[in-house]
This record gives structure tokens, sequence and C-alpha cells, in this order.
């Protein structure tokens, strides 16, 4: 009994023992070998971050005019969790401040709360921080309705001012450039908890939009941090660190502030000349590429807007017209955004077609007024006749039927609707050659890809909507419930997922389900003005840093090559020619001073417009220029617009007035594209 107890009494010693080695091992890991971890995380707990966001950098043109800058103001915020506890949520001081500041109340409202506090509609000029952050109502406050807050500071609790860095585009040349520089905004939940490992300040802005979120990385440069140690009064006792902003670098683009400003100009007129002639004229794009480089030179999308409603605190009524059909949706870049059928600009793929299936190019064809295909028939372009022509007028007038008859024997001899297991397809594949239906490369975002109703693509539209084309009279609205439409839809039903034969021969002329971006069809002709290298185009041309050092310079891309020969691509070239010399282009270019290449489209829209008219033709125009030593690219494109030769045809042939300097104009490139990197003066880098 006795050796029980004396035995129960050793384990508990050891028991003992154990435990208090493990406590003062662990006492020794905390207070020894882990101690600064945790002097670490007690200074996190006193220490505050006073951040200065750095100068961001410059956006200059190829002649270093200024497009983008930053100019000093004063900032109003609101801080939401001090006006959250008032008791009607701050309503009352946030009606006293837009009365201080001119605003409208709602306005005011919408930018003080939170995007996930407003509905999805509602959300433009919401705030995309935290309430805990310093909440910008306006950027420009006057020094007198700055000095009525802060003075009566009891009227205006949690409302305080500051200087800040706005953000400026001055548009000196008189250009907007709205869809190519973008704008800026302030850090989200998303961007602080980013998996990129990129370090964000929440009272920091970054780019949201164009070049500006393109070249952030480049352009925010680096946050000035002051790290402050306080005590439980909040009162600072020492300073850990201070670290100084380091100002971001410079971008250098291909755009000429003076070209771009011209370019907007001329795609205006274009639009209101269409209008002039009857048409809706809603919107259009215009480029203007460096056909050797791939370098945008201008790149203008109407409607647009004036950046500047982003920095300066943009209103309710301001956010609806931007996404607004009736005011044309101004937010849309048509460039690079923008699908339209391309129509005859596409017949430079056609021919390509027609050579790789055997047709010769030395032969003559008939043009005739109609052609039958099936029970339907197709009319050549203003129903004329043009008898037997060679291949060089076919594009010159842009005959349409000789195109339906090529495209509907290909289809036959491919197995129609019963196709051969490995078809020719040398319509779809020329396509995918010259680059529709994928992304250009630019750098820009959201660029679109178009599209290649090709095999896949039908098969692909099918599965997502036989359902709807089956069920037609019971899922349609009842205003779409026509015979013609319900007759449609029973064809889509039955063989919706097939090339039919109308496909083929409306693909031929570039109408149908075929969409092109204006980059993309600028990137094609600009192949077929040069060597048939397909350039990436770009608008950026370097970085430099504030010290004039280049850090980063652009290179010319290419991402691939047209599917032709030597001799077609020569083909094409003096066909285009003939266009602007005999055919449908020549009364628009008569009399310019300047060889130019270039073919008219003139797209039919199926659908109606908001008012219930129907849409009117899509009017392009797609060029270079000059013919034989091919220096520029002019594309433009006007939606609604009527033809193309008056409408887009007209306006791109002043375009060429301005670069060449012809008939009374001031050349904007006497010498040429610049090709060294203008000076930058950093004294500019900010405006007071």
């Amino acid at each position: 009994m006795r050796d029980r107890s004396a035995l129960s009494l050793v384990v508990v010693q050891i028991l003992v023992v154990s435990l208090m080695l493990a406590l003062f091992g662990r006492l020794f890991y905390l207070q020894i070998a882990d101690a600064p971890r945790y002097q670490q995380a007690a200074l996190d707990i006193q220490s505050r971050d006073i951040v200065t966001p750095a100068l961001r950098g410059l956006i200059v043109d190829n002649e270093g005019n200024l497009l983008a800058t930053n100019k000093a103001g004063l900032m109003v915020t609101a801080d939401r969790s001090v006006l959250d506890k008032l008791e009607d949520k701050g309503q009352s001081v946030l009606q006293r401040v837009s009365d201080v500041l001119k605003l409208n109340y709602q306005d005011v409202y919408v930018r003080t709360r939170l995007c996930p506090e407003l509905p999805k509609d509602q959300r433009t000029g919401c705030w995309n921080g935290n309430r805990y952050q310093p909440i910008p109502v306006t950027k420009e406050a006057s020094e007198s309705q700055v000095l009525a807050i802060l003075e009566q500071s009891d009227l205006f609790p949690g409302i305080n001012a500051q200087p800040v860095s706005i953000r400026y585009y001055p548009a000196l040349a008189g250009e907007r450039a709205t869809h190519v520089l973008g704008y800026v905004g302030p850090i989200t939940e998303a961007d602080l908890n980013n998996e990129k490992g990129i370090r964000y300040y929440r009272n920091e802005f970054k780019g949201k939009a164009g070049l500006e979120s393109v070249y952030d990385r480049w352009l925010r440069g680096s946050a000035g941090v002051r790290t402050v140690i306080v005590d439980r009064k909040e009162s600072v006792t020492q300073e850990s660190r201070n670290t100084p902003s380091i100002a971001g670098n410079h971008l250098i683009v291909h755009i000429n502030a003076k070209l771009q400003a011209a370019v907007e100009q001329e795609l205006k007129s274009s639009v209101l000349r269409a209008r002039g002639f009857g048409n809706r004229a809603d919107a259009g794009a215009a480029i203007v590429m460096d056909a050797k480089t791939g370098g945008i030179l201008a790149m203008a999308s109407y409607p647009d807007y004036d950046l500047n409603i982003w920095e300066n605190g943009i209103t309710v009524k301001q956010a609806k017209e931007l996404f607004s059909v009736q005011a044309g949706v101004p937010a849309l870049s048509r460039a690079i955004q923008g699908g339209f059928a391309p129509a005859s600009t596409f017949k430079v793929v056609s021919l390509a077609a027609a050579v790789d299936a055997g047709y010769s190019l030395k032969k003559k064809y008939d043009c005739p007024a109609t052609v039958q295909i099936g029970t339907r028939t197709f009319k050549n372009f203003e129903s004329k006749a043009a008898g037997m022509i060679d291949m060089t007028k076919a594009m010159a007038i842009s005959c349409d039927s000789i195109w339906y008859q090529i495209a509907y024997d290909e289809w036959v001899r491919d197995g129609g609707l019963k196709p051969k297991a490995n078809p020719n397809d040398y319509f779809f594949k020329a396509a995918a050659g010259f680059g529709v239906g994928k992304r250009t490369g630019i750098d820009l975002p959201s660029e679109i890809a178009g599209r290649l109703p090709n095999r896949d693509w039908k098969r692909s539209w099918y599965d997502q909507n036989q359902d709807f084309y089956c069920n037609y009279e019971k899922r349609a609205k009842k205003s779409q419930r026509t015979p013609y439409l319900i007759e449609i839809a029973r064809e889509n039903c039955l063989d919706g997922d097939k090339v039919r034969a109308g496909d083929m021969v409306n693909f031929s002329i570039g109408q149908g389900d075929t969409l092109m971006t204006p980059l993309q069809m600028a990137v094609m002709y600009g192949a077929l003005a040069t060597d048939g290298k397909m350039v990436v185009p770009q608008v950026a041309k370097a970085i430099v840093q504030p010290n004039g050092k280049v850090i980063k310079s652009f290179k010319t891309k290419y991402s691939g090559e047209l599917p032709v020969k030597k001799s077609t691509l020569k083909f094409l070239q003096n066909s285009l020619r003939a266009v602007v010399t005999s055919g449908t282009a020549t009364g628009a270019f008569a009399g310019l001073g300047v060889e130019v290449s270039g073919k008219t489209g003139t797209g039919q829209v199926f659908g109606r417009n908001l008012d219930g008219s129907a849409k009117d033709d899509t009017a392009w125009f797609a060029s270079y220029a000059p013919s034989k030593a091919p220096q520029y690219v002019v594309v433009m494109m006007v939606s609604q617009g009527g033809f193309g030769g008056s409408t887009s045809g007209v306006g791109v042939r002043r375009i060429y007035e301005h670069i060449f300097g012809t008939n009374g104009k001031k050349a904007i490139f006497p010498n040429g594209v610049p090709t060294r990197l203008p000076f930058i003066d950093s004294s500019k880098g900010s405006i007071s």
C-alpha cells in the first residue's frame, strides 16, 4: 500500500515538473526567442501611417505636348464614420455642404455613398473605398468655401478640407482623346486585397480606364509613408520611419495632339453631315495609324465626353448620360469596343479567298443586277447591272453580285447543308488570316474580338439560342412576332447550327453576322498597304523617368501575315487605288493632291431604333496614303451614316488634308511622323 502511494507521488512529481518545464519553455519562447515579432505587433497597434500619394507621371504626345498632367486643388472630404453616428445619418450636414459648395445635394449624396449601398444602375460616381476613409466631395473648392466650412466646424462635423493634386486633362490643342487616355479613381477594397502583391494605400488613386489603367504601375509612382508611434491618447511619441514619395514616370505616346483634335472634329463633322443627308448618324469612330510601326497617331470615338468630370466629381446627370442610349453611350469606345458589319471594305478578304479557290484575276466575271439563291433574290449595289467586268473594276465600283455567285458556288462545293468532312471553307479561312474575329492586341483595355461567323461559331450560337427560336412565339415579345421574324425563327430552329447559302452569300460582302472593329479594319488595311505583315497597334511609345532617362521603349511587333501571295497583294493594292481614281470614292477624293488607296463600305443594318424607325446603313471608308509609299492608314466608320463614300469618305479625305497640308490647310506632319522622343519639361508636372 505504501509502495503504491510512493509511486503515485512520483508520478505527480514528474507531471508537475513537466508542466513547469513546459511553462518555462513557453515563457522563454515568448519573451526571448519570439520577442521581436511581438514587439513589432505591439508597435503596429500603436503605429499610424501618414501616406503622401506620389505625384503622378505625365502623359505627353509625340511632340511633348501635355495630354495628362496634375494641378493643385482644394479637396473637401466627408468622414462617414462620423456622419453615420449623427441622428439623421449626416443628411443635414451634407445639405449644408451642398449649399456652401453650390452643388446638387443628390450628387453629394451619391459621392459619399459606398457603392454596395446603392442599386447597381445608380453606382456611377459612388465611393469604392470604405466609410473610414476621407471621401472626396469635391476637389475644386475655393478658399472662401473651405474657410466657411472650417470656421464653423460645429455645423460641419465629419467634414474636412486639404490641398490635393488633381489629375487634369488640359486639351491644349482642343483634343479630348477620351477613350485613349482614360481616367483615375480611388483605391477599392479589391485593390487593397489584390493577389498580385501590389501595395496600395487607401488615400491613393489609380488608373481606371485607358492608358491611365494599362500603364498605372509606371505612372503612379511610390507613395511617401511616415510611420509614427502614438500613445493611448493618440499623441505622437516617436517616428519609426519616414519614406519620401517618388514621382511617377512619364508616358510618351504616338498620339499627336493636333492630329487628334483634327480627327475628332472631322469625325463629328461627318456625323453631322450624315444627319444633313437625312440619316440618323448616332455614333462613329476614326483612326489614324502609322502604316510602318503600328503607332496610333489619333483615335477618336463619337460621342465622347470631358474626362475632367471624374476628378471634379461626376454628377448623377452626367453618370446617366455616359451610358444612355439616347445620348449615344459616350462611355463606349467605338474604335475598339464597337462591332459593325464591315460591308464592302471586306471584299479584300473575299478576293483573296477567290484566288485560293482557283478563280483567275485575269478573267472577267458577270455583274448582274440580281442573283437568285434558292427562294431569295440578292440585289447588286443600287440594283444595277455592270455586265462582264474584270476584278479590278469589280472592286472599284463595288459589285456585290460577283461575290454572291462565287460564294454560293463554293458553298455548294463544300457540301451545302450537308458539308463534307473537311470543307475547303476558303472564305472563312481567308477571313481568319486577315484577323477577323481576333483582338489586335492594342495596349488599351476592353478591346473586343469582333465576330467571325464560321461553322464553329454557328454551332455555338445554336446551342445557346435553340430553345428561344424553337419556342419563339412563346418567348418573343409581342412586337417581335411578325410573320417575317416568325419564319426566321422557324428556320433557325430547324438548321440554325448550319452555314446556309444565305449566310455564305452575305459573308462574302461583309454582311450578315460578321462584325469588325474600326481598329481591326485599320490593321487589315495597314497590312495591305505594306508587305502583308499585320502589325500590333501601339499607343505607348516610351516610358521616361522624371530625370529624362528612358527606361522602356516600345518596339514594333507583328501578329501574323496576310495569307496571300505577293501577286495577289499587288493586285489588291492596284484595285484599292482604282476605287479612288475611277470607283465609288472618286468624288470624295477629287483634287486632294495626294494619292490615296482605299475602299468604301455601306453596311445594311437589320433592326430598329428606340423610336421604332428602321436603322440606317453603316458608312465605312478604309484607306492608306500615299499609295506608292504608304505612311498613314486612316479609317472612319459612322454608325447609321448612310453611304460610305459621301459620309466617311469625305471625312477621311479631310483628315488627309490636315496630315499633308493640302487645300489650304497647314500640314501637321510636314516632315513625316516624329521619330525622336520629345523633351519633357518636368516642371510642367503640376499646374498651380
